[in-house]
């Protein structure tokens, strides 16, 4: 017997099968479409490419009723990114996608490698990646764990953007207990691509050869997309090789080899080895073009001896692609490769008969139909019910909680609260200017990103409230796109698409698949209002430690363009005398508020119903007062309510403001609690009037609260002096606590 013998059909149990993570009816389902069992190799294969991560199996059903289409959308989902016309051939690029339970395992390599994959999403459409952003979760900071996580963790985003030389221009980071053994690390790039240099995922053309090109494959990484797809448990830090590890120096040569082989008329497909790596590239190219694949693995670059066939298919090494070469073009997709000191291999060809074939050495050691396994995986429709004591969570009553009084020193409670603070500590280990296209720094309510050969910008923001979707799943995912659409509008850019990164618990419980459900249904309920259809995304299941689920995350990634750079509205006061008014739907509740989990340690209300329309008229106004010059500042109202977001406009110039507002409300409520869609409106006595009359030709209400003067922010309610704050002082809490805690 040959030594390959062992990989040759029949001979895999069901109980192997179950071992690499099949469900019973899915090995037989797969021995059904192979009429016989599957191999060793075959298997594998199998497993990954069914993966919740890879094929989607419990949220496919759901997902078809996001929007997905608009004039401006160039790609929808189902390619590496997603893509929308910005001005004219110029277009934007774009994805998030997580990398949860490799950063938990392994924090610096797991961002790092995060951060890499959705890089290479973005160029492998021919886009030059322009910036990179994240959005993170993890347990409290009062534990060694949660600081050695976030440490990791940033320094992997660090280390690899940093290198690469892609600006990190903004994110957000959230704290709670949930998210402990089990943080969330999603990450979000996007590049400029001209609207005729796209490409896409394809293998096109009986007999063009199938070119691997980038690193050598390692042993890295393997069945990291099924590790993806299981709750962790006390075993999981013993799967660290499943944990890819990447190298931005070769990511950078990488990127540059593409674009300049994307002015060629060489290729005619081009993929990413993202998760299950030649897996996934090869299956999924051959199945989009209806065409199959022949690979010959002895053939693909290695780093380590004896590497299997099996270990080769499932690697998840970093920095490789696959692309499909015109026949006779090989030497010249060879000569560009070997110019920037890249492996570039022809491995094997496109064939018509609808299989992926392996070979090993001129043996077949594997034969398996494409589209079966690349379109074909099960589908489930779980069972989904509300749990039992969600009622008891909405059905908070605001008599079982004290107005503490003392406000001075709860809002430096919540200014200090890492989920409020300043996260500086964080981004000033970003180089956010590289590349020369960064308007709005970090700590702004949107990045802001100027288009070179254009007067058009770019305005990205990353937000989930998972308080909000813990205690009303439909209103949390509506609120998630409001509020990402609201801090794009409020730097003045009219808000474009969607990406999006569904961060849950195990699908296979009712309760956590209706959280899923519902936040979906919220989420397409108001991308469909706001007109921001979702163009690329990722699903993130299974993450539960110990039968624990995080929070509901479904983490909106809005992406917005401003017609004029020159307009844009900054997020902080700009001078003293102007006039504050507050825009929206000014009803503060401390319902399911940061203050009342922060002050009295409850996570529990209703939040009430998200008005979009409103949300959609507060966009157009915010429009159309960017393009007249009506406003100086922004801010959108959101985590700590009016108080927090007063102090934060104040902070950035030192400018003090005095507020009166008289209402009869509880002051904490007042101060501290939190209603939207709702802005923060600074404007000079030249415009005021011009802006009245544009939010009441809106139907927006809105109230002056006051004047920017000094360097105090004080607020009286119903004539009572209630806060009176050096600027200075509340500034410096904001600004150092995180640091503090990370020492």
């Amino acid at each position: 017997m040959g030594v390959y013998e062992k990989f040759k059909y029949p001979g895999v149990n069901l109980k192997v099968a179950m071992e690499m993570g099949l469900k019973e009816d899915e090995y037989k389902n797969a021995c059904d479409i192979l009429g016989r069992e599957p191999n060793y190799i075959e298997l594998g294969v199998i497993t990954a490419m069914w993966s919740e991560h890879c094929s989607y199996k419990s949220s496919k059903k759901h997902l078809k009723k996001f929007p997905t289409e608009a004039e401006w959308v160039v790609q929808g989902p189902g390619e590496n990114a997603g893509i929308i016309e910005v001005d004219g051939d110029i277009c934007a690029c774009f994805k998030v996608e997580s990398h949860n339970h490799p950063s938990y395992i392994e924090p610096y390599q797991g961002a790092a490698t995060g951060v890499g994959g959705i890089l290479r999403d973005v160029f492998t459409m021919g886009a030059r990646p322009v910036c990179a952003m994240n959005s993170l979760r993890f347990g409290p900071l009062n534990n060694d764990e949660s600081v050695h996580l976030l440490e990791g963790v940033v320094s992997g985003i660090a280390g690899y953007g940093n290198c690469f030389g892609v600006p990190t221009v903004g994110g957000e980071i959230y704290f709670h207990e949930t998210y402990q053994k089990n943080p969330l690390v999603n990450a979000f790039a996007l590049g400029l691509v001209d609207r005729d240099k796209i490409f896409y995922a394809k293998a096109e053309g009986k007999g063009n050869p199938i070119i691997y090109v980038g690193a050598k494959t390692g042993k890295d990484g393997i069945h990291g997309a099924t590790m993806a797809s299981e709750e962790f448990s006390e075993e999981s830090e013993s799967k660290r090789p499943n944990v890819q590890i990447g190298d931005p120096f070769k990511e950078k040569l990488l990127l540059e080899a593409c674009l300049e082989l994307m002015q060629t008329d060489y290729i005619v497909g081009i993929q990413d080895m993202g998760a299950a790596g030649l897996s996934s590239s090869s299956f999924e190219m051959a199945s989009k073009s209806d065409t199959g694949v022949e690979l010959d693995l002895e053939k693909v670059p290695v780093r380590e001896t004896g590497m299997t066939p099996y270990e080769i298919m499932l690697s998840e090494s970093q920095e490789r692609m696959l692309l499909i070469a015109k026949k006779g073009y090989e030497s010249k997709v060879k000569e560009i490769f070997d110019k920037w000191d890249l492996d570039a291999e022809v491995i094997g060809k496109v064939t018509d008969d609808g299989f992926v074939r392996l070979n090993w050495n001129g043996e077949e050691v594997a034969n398996l139909p494409a589209k079966s396994l690349a379109d074909d995986a099960p589908v489930y429709d779980r069972k989904y019910a509300e749990p039992e004591n969600q009622s008891q969570i909405k059905n908070f009553d605001l008599s079982s909680v004290d107005d503490p009084g003392g406000y001075p020193a709860i809002l430096a409670r919540m200014l200090s609260n890492p989920n409020i603070a300043s996260k500086k500590w964080v981004y000033r280990q970003y180089d956010h200017m590289v590349q020369t296209n960064t308007v709005f720094l970090p700590g702004s309510d949107s990045a802001l990103l100027r288009v070179k050969g254009s007067n058009k910008g770019i305005a990205v923001s990353s937000d989930c409230n998972g308080r909000y979707c813990f205690v009303d799943p439909y209103e949390g995912g509506k609120a998630a796109v409001l509020e990402s659409a609201l801090n794009v509008a409020v730097s003045g850019a009219r808000p474009k698409a969607v990406s999006d990164c569904l961060n849950f618990g195990n699908p296979e419980k009712e309760g956590v698949m209706w959280q899923f459900v519902r936040s979906t249904d919220g989420m397409s309920e108001a991308c469909k209002i706001l007109n921001t259809p979702v163009v690329s995304g990722n699903v993130s299941f299974y993450n539960e430690t110990e039968s624990k689920a995080i929070l509901p995350t479904p983490t909106v990634v809005m992406v917005g363009v401003l017609d004029d750079i020159n307009k844009r509205i900054p997020s902080f006061f700009n001078k003293r005398g102007s006039n504050i008014i507050v825009a929206g739907n000014f009803n503060p509740k401390i319902d399911a508020s940061e203050y009342l989990y922060k002050i009295h340690n409850k996570l529990e209300g209703s939040v009430g119903e998200v008005d979009l329309k409103l949300g959609l008229r507060l966009i157009d106004f915010l429009a159309e007062a960017a393009e007249k010059g009506l406003i100086l500042s922004a801010h959108d109202v959101s985590d700590g309510g009016l108080c927090v977001c007063l102090a934060e406009m104040c902070f950035h110039k030192g400018i003090g403001a005095s507020i009166d507002i008289s209402r009869d409300i509880r002051t904490d409520e007042l101060l501290f609690g939190e209603s939207m869609p709702l802005v923060l409106l600074e404007v000079d006595d030249l415009h005021l009037k011009g802006v009245e009359n544009l939010l009441e030709n809106n139907n927006i209400l809105f109230e002056k609260l006051g004047k920017t003067n000094g360097d105090l922010l004080t607020i009286r309610h119903n004539g009572h002096l209630v806060i009176d704050e050096k600027v200075e002082a509340a500034a410096e809490v904001y600004n150092e606590s995180l640091g503090e805690l990370m020492q």
